[in-house]
């Protein structure tokens, strides 16, 4: 059958209004989709993240059919599944023998790569045609931060604020300042009725997915049952209808609390709906200053959630853009640790890495101040190498993908690219841990004691940091004081807390 279009599809792009779909017509096109070895395994993800994504990519098929496109679905392990996305996409072009084929960019540097080197193996022309799902494109970007000594996300959330109209009075932010983050700092109490994101029955075709993936990737990391998210567009609205409705008004306050057993507390979980594209990330933000308008949600936990997708979702992809291939490599620290193997396991003693890693395996999530300030600032602290942690990320998080994750992990939480956006490394001692959580309580280890085996490792793996990278961070003036505090010490201090570090270390493996 002759077919005019190819449109490609990608695992992250089930969007009903993708750029690529908007200017064919469904009489002579036809969508290609395809669940491919390569991408399911190039790092081992998470079987809850493989099952998420391709549940909701058979149901996103499904929903394009009812849309009137005619869909060529290619399913893990179907006869002549080839095994990557380039060899279906020229599978594809030559059974349908189209004359063109088109896709949106995909989000990941690779992968874009790959798809350009196809071009001229292909017998038609493949144009890729911008993601306009976001606000800011790569041309924008690359013009707000034309002459700029330093990236920072401030200045670019307050133009995306402008831009939009969110949280605006006129030319000035609502209630008079860009960001409450100051007061989105509190410790949380355990609550019997706090909110838990929906928990959605499989259906058949996400149970015939989890058979697949219970076969097809037993030695990938992770827990696949029991298995909750949702997977069509309808669940993930629900989800986040659910948000607005329970959870946003104390969002803001408990924004970076931590409690045992409690892996959600007041966060969204929407990430994974809104990464893979079930969620307009617009649209949900405009429901959040609704709910303030109204009324329904006080204003810091309102702009801290737009900031985290106007802000900090679009500033992460800009820079990863700006920046790649180079970005990647990037080790400012020249941090060569291997990765403790804990990470994998959560078999440790110390509570919050337990608990952080513990739900991670399970759900294939953990909110952002348990990767940024437990998992994140642990390997930091030890020096674990950056692209070790960084496919750690990629692997066991259902809403990770390269543009997102590789930037928030070797800029914002290991410091491996020199302070390209961030103004300084994201190190804490277990005090910052013992202040926002409740896991200290319970811990093997003493978070009040400084030094010795019982007492928590991070108090003297912080100082440990502090002084192996001296040479590299003593200049920067937002952690100078620090340093002063650490050359005030009597050298028998400074020893003490060294080896006690030392002597944690070699316990790693």
């Amino acid at each position: 059958m002759a077919s005019t279009n190819l449109v490609v599809v990608l695992g992250d792009q089930l969007s009903m209004s993708l750029s690529s779909l908007k200017d064919v017509e469904r009489a002579d096109t036809v969508v290609l989709m395809a669940e491919v070895a390569a991408e399911a395994s190039y790092v081992k993800h998470h079987k809850k993240k493989i099952a998420f994504l391709f549940s909701a990519m058979r149901h996103h098929a499904q929903a394009l059919e009812a849309d009137g496109w005619r869909v060529d679905y290619i399913e893990y392990g179907a006869s002549g599944n080839s095994g990557t996305l380039c060899s279906e996409i020229a599978r594809a072009a030559k059974r349908w023998n189209v004359d063109r084929v088109f896709m949106t960019e995909p989000g990941e540097w690779r992968l874009k790569q790959e798809f350009e080197a196809l071009k001229p193996d292909l017998a038609c022309p493949l144009e890729m045609l911008p993601d306009d799902r976001f606000l800011c494109s790569h041309a924008e970007f690359w013009q707000w931060s034309k002459g700029r000594k330093q990236l920072r996300m401030e200045y670019f959330y307050r133009d995306m604020r402008r831009k939009t109209g969110l949280l605006m009075d006129g030319d000035q932010p609502e209630g008079g300042q860009w960001n409450y983050d100051q007061e989105n700092r509190k410790p949380a109490a355990d609550d019997l009725f706090m909110p838990n994101p929906p928990q959605f029955e499989p259906d058949s075709i996400t149970k015939e997915v989890l058979a697949l993936c219970e076969k097809e990737f037993a030695d990938h990391v992770g827990e696949l049952f029991p298995f909750w998210l949702g997977t069509t567009r309808e669940q993930a609205e629900q989800a986040a209808d659910y948000f607005f409705e329970q959870a946003l008004p104390f969002y803001g306050d408990y924004q970076d609390a931590m409690l045992v057993g409690q892996p959600f507390l007041y966060h969204s979980v929407l990430s994974p709906y809104i990464n893979c594209g079930l969620l307009d990330p617009l649209q949900l933000c405009r429901r959040a200053e609704e709910a303030y308008k109204k009324g329904r949600a006080p204003l810091n936990a309102v702009e801290g959630f737009i900031r985290q997708i106007i802000g900090w979702r679009e500033f992460i992809r800009g820079i990863y853009w700006l920046k790649m291939p180079e970005y990647i490599e990037l080790n400012a620290l020249d941090a060569q640790r291997d990765l403790p193997a804990f990470y994998w396991t959560a078999d440790t003693q110390m509570l919050c890495l337990k608990e952080a890693i513990g739900q991670t395996l399970q759900h294939a999530y953990a909110h952002h101040i348990q990767r940024l300030m437990l998992t994140g600032n642990f390997a930091m602290l030890v020096g674990v190498a950056p692209k070790q942690i960084h496919e750690w990320y990629l692997a066991v998080y259902a809403d990770a993908y390269e543009w997102v994750e590789l930037p928030n992990t070797l800029g914002m939480s290991q410091f491996a690219d020199g302070g390209i956006f961030a103004s300084k490394p994201y190190a804490a001692s277990g005090n910052y841990v013992a202040k926002m959580s409740n896991y200290c309580d319970s811990c093997t280890y003493n978070v009040k004691k400084k030094t010795g085996p019982d007492a928590c490792p991070m108090n003297a793996l912080y100082w440990h940091f502090l002084s192996r990278n001296e040479k590299h961070l003593a200049k920067n003036p937002r952690i100078a004081q620090i340093y002063s505090t650490w050359n005030r010490m009597s050298d028998a201090k400074r020893k003490e807390y060294i080896d006690s570090a030392d002597a944690f270390l070699q316990t790693l493996t």
